[in-house]
């Protein structure tokens, strides 16, 4: 139970979150400080990952829903709502009920910093992200934090991650119990699952061939980078006015053939977990075809994403996390797509045409406030998919929620595994 020092208690609602034991361990620590803590499952995916009280299903239909959470929401008097995202069309009807009615919001997913960071902000992330665009006010908020560690302290278990998702997505595929839901997702699991496969058994290969297409090309004239991401992202399809990322690839493509250097080369890198439903290889050629461009547009269906980085003079997304990891290794960024990093001086403001020729380095001052108010204030630390990394992770979400301290700088909370990290009762 909470001390006399602790907040009052209140009403937490979970709905999706990620496919891990995460929301249930954070909402059985903050049961145990004293909060009443209860979870909506929409599908069966989200009742094999809930294993506290406190849990009940909605099997309507999807017109029923904002009706039901509304009626929810009053009847247990919810303060917090929690939840992966803010996209999906549940969540996005959840949340504007729990706005007309001053809930806070919470989302998370995968960090902006990657490997072993995770989100925790207020009512949304990317474009909906409440985090200030004002360049002066991130330099002197940033100057009174510290540096981040950046050194990876928690790895991931992909195998882990890939077996529970699994579980979820073709568990939820089922018509019973839930015949009414509606998934976000675009294609069946099964077939995605099946090119995700198809594409990890060729990834030897696939890594070989980028590495010799960099070989070939080191010395021959400065190289720019297309980072590709997942087609079925929200980052693409509700942060971007592209419909797909064909359009997006071919404007950076006719782009760079009028205005880039007559010596330099665009490599596209493809999102490691990209299906292949579309084969981006024979697409990415006939757009170079198309734009003049048959020996100077590269596809990279592999590769190391560090060291290919670490090449280009140049780098371009949408708004992939790749556009992040630019800014950290001061390479020039261009932003095509709504992003949390979107702020002139850390990526080129001006027309993407001229940023092949005129595109100059994140500012460095903005570039280190930049980093470190969004590790200080919208991140954890930890991983969703291993231990110790869940741990640490759940912990620092419990404190975080516990003391209402969304999109607040606590560097203290930077390494919750730490002696002397500011205490939560440990979830059961």
């Amino acid at each position: 139970m909470s001390s006399s020092a602790d907040p009052a208690p209140r009403s937490f609602l979970f709905l999706q979150g990620p496919i891990t034991p995460f929301f249930d361990e954070v909402g059985a620590g903050l049961r145990a400080l004293g909060h009443e803590v209860r979870r909506i499952n929409l599908n069966l995916g989200d009742r094999l990952f809930w294993r506290g009280p406190g849990a009940v299903d909605f099997r309507g239909r999807p017109g029923d829903w904002p009706a039901f959470v509304a009626g929810f929401l009053d009847r247990h008097g919810v303060t917090d709502l929690v939840l992966l995202g803010e996209q999906r069309d549940y969540h996005k009807v959840a949340i504007a009920a729990a706005h007309a009615r001053g809930i806070r919001v919470a989302t998370t997913d995968f960090g902006y910093i990657r490997p072993d960071w995770i989100v925790l902000e207020r009512d949304g992330m990317n474009a909906a992200s409440l985090f200030t665009r004002d360049p002066e006010t991130i330099v002197r908020t940033g100057a009174a934090l510290p540096p981040p560690d950046l050194t990876v302290r928690n790895r991931d278990s992909f195998a882990r991650q890939a077996r529970w998702d699994m579980l979820y997505h073709l568990s939820s595929a089922l018509p019973w119990p839930f015949p009414h839901y509606r998934t976000h997702l675009l294609q069946h699991p099964a077939l995605y699952y099946a090119g995700v496969g198809l594409r990890l058994l060729q990834r030897g290969r696939d890594n070989r061939r980028a590495d010799a297409i960099l070989r070939r090309l080191s010395g021959s004239g400065p190289l720019f980078l297309m980072a590709m991401q997942m087609e079925s992202d929200f980052s693409i399809r509700a942060y971007s006015r592209y419909p797909d990322l064909d359009t997006a690839l071919r404007e950076v493509a006719e782009s760079f053939a009028a205005h880039a250097p007559a010596g330099a080369h665009l490599l596209v890198k493809v999102h490691p977990l990209d299906p292949g439903l579309k084969n981006w290889r024979r697409r990415t050629e006939k757009i170079a075809r198309a734009a003049g461009l048959p020996e100077r547009m590269h596809y990279l269906g592999g590769g190391n994403l560090g060291a290919i980085v670490e090449q280009v003079q140049g780098t371009v997304t949408v708004n992939s996390t790749v556009g992040l990891r630019s800014i950290i290794d001061h390479t020039p960024t261009f932003a095509l797509g709504e992003a949390i990093y979107r702020i002139p001086g850390l990526v080129f403001s001006g027309p993407l045409d001229r940023f092949w020729t005129e595109a100059t380095p994140p500012d460095p001052a903005l570039r280190e406030g930049f980093l470190r108010c969004i590790a200080h204030q919208l991140h954890i630390r930890g991983v969703y998919y291993n231990r110790p990394g869940l741990d640490v992770a759940v912990r620092a979400a419990v404190h975080r929620l516990h003391h209402g301290l969304l999109n607040v700088a606590v560097p203290a909370l930077m390494h919750p595994a730490d002696p002397g990290f500011p205490g939560t009762a440990a979830p059961p």
